[in-house]
């Protein structure tokens, strides 16, 4: 066993938990991560929670309230997800107040299906915020381009969100520009600044994933250099953008005013390839102000065989840019993997949704009352 976990923390990576279910919750094993573990904030999506319901028996007396009520499916899914970031929320709360709202953060996401739906993306994040009644909760937007107006109208309304489903630079670019205009906004409207945070979460591994397989097809040795890092290359050009655009005179003038920094959050940090590291996507993305969400599977990894040596990022930003031109000469186009991602990302979460709709919507007919 390693201290791995400490020095990452103690290098500005805040380390969140990708993961949440009831059994968690109850069993006490959320609060044993945050003790052992050095974990400060939890994040959530459609998939984490369809996987949580459909396993074990954690949900089944709520599951049995909500049939007797005879309530919808959708609005039993609200309930009972609400509930677990609720709760996670709670035990969390110790770390928010002590990190003054920074960590201690509990994340849940607007209904996928409305990720083209910027009107409705802002009344579901208002919706949810209310629900769950936590000042530590984070209400996960997609950085689509209907969401970038979600994005800045909800930061604008003091609530604080992370930003997901990040896979370009370009598109980081713009995610930056609409929490800066939301804090506009929030100034405008005499908000306390101070008050409202938000993550940028960019994905990693699976730029490798799609990246690596148009490698593989090539089957070139010049091809085959460039395995494995695109993800990396990527996410550190995003830091760079960060460091960019909060040193500006537009940012200070909003730092001044209170306002707290959108901190950059690597997300989809389990590796896909077995080939590589265990914590690859730890490990080289070391920087301060940064959150990395792991997988528990990763978490362990981590602490067991993570090699933390300091800032990874710093320096590396020449190099990261030369890997990814190195691509399109090759024929890879980087526009056209990250356009995918995003839409595969987007039709992922809406599966799950869907999935977990219809897996609510069968427990809820097991437990319905027997008529008569």
């Amino acid at each position: 066993m390693t201290d791995a976990l400490k020095r990452l923390s103690e290098e500005g990576v805040a380390i969140w938990l990708d993961d949440l279910s009831r059994k968690r919750i109850t069993s006490g094993n959320l609060a044993e991560l945050i003790d052992q573990q050095h974990v400060v904030g939890v994040t959530t999506n459609p998939s984490i929670f369809q996987k949580a319901i459909s396993e074990g028996h954690g949900y089944d007396q709520q599951l049995s309230d909500l049939a007797f009520r005879k309530v919808t499916v959708e609005e039993a899914i609200r309930m009972i997800t609400t509930a677990d970031v609720r709760d996670a929320a709670d035990i969390m709360r110790p770390l928010f107040d002590s990190t003054n709202g920074q960590d201690g953060r509990v994340s849940i996401e607007v209904d996928p299906r409305l990720a083209h739906d910027t009107k409705a993306t802002v009344a579901e994040a208002k919706q949810l915020a209310w629900l769950v009644d936590r000042p530590n909760t984070l209400i996960k937007i997609p950085a689509t381009e209907a969401g970038l107006p979600a994005i800045a109208e909800v930061i604008g309304l003091g609530i604080s969100v992370n930003v997901t489903l990040i896979f370009s630079l370009d598109r980081y670019r713009k995610v930056m520009e609409a929490f800066l205009e939301g804090l506009e906004k929030a100034k405008e409207r005499g908000l306390d600044l101070s008050g409202i945070h938000s993550v940028a979460s960019f994905f990693v591994s699976r730029v490798d994933t799609e990246i690596d397989k148009r490698i593989d097809a090539q089957g070139t040795d010049e091809a085959k250099a460039l395995r494995g890092k695109a993800g990396l290359a990527n996410a550190r050009l995003a830091y760079q953008a960060y460091e960019e655009v909060f040193s500006s005179d537009r940012w200070q003038a909003l730092e001044k005013a209170g306002a707290n920094k959108q901190r950059p959050l690597w997300a989809s940090t389990g590796v896909k390839d077995p080939a590589y590291k265990k914590t690859l996507y730890v490990d080289e993305l070391v920087a301060p102000n940064t959150v990395n969400t792991m997988p528990e599977a990763t978490l362990f990894a981590t602490e067991e065989s993570g090699e933390i040596r300091g800032n990874t990022i710093a320096g590396t930003y020449e190099q990261a840019r030369a890997d990814l031109d190195a691509l399109e000469k090759i024929g890879i186009s980087y526009d056209e993997v990250v356009d995918l991602l995003e839409k595969e990302g987007v039709e992922k979460f809406e599966a799950s949704w869907n999935d977990l709709l219809s897996s609510t919507q069968a427990e809820l007919e097991r437990l319905a009352p027997s008529e008569g």
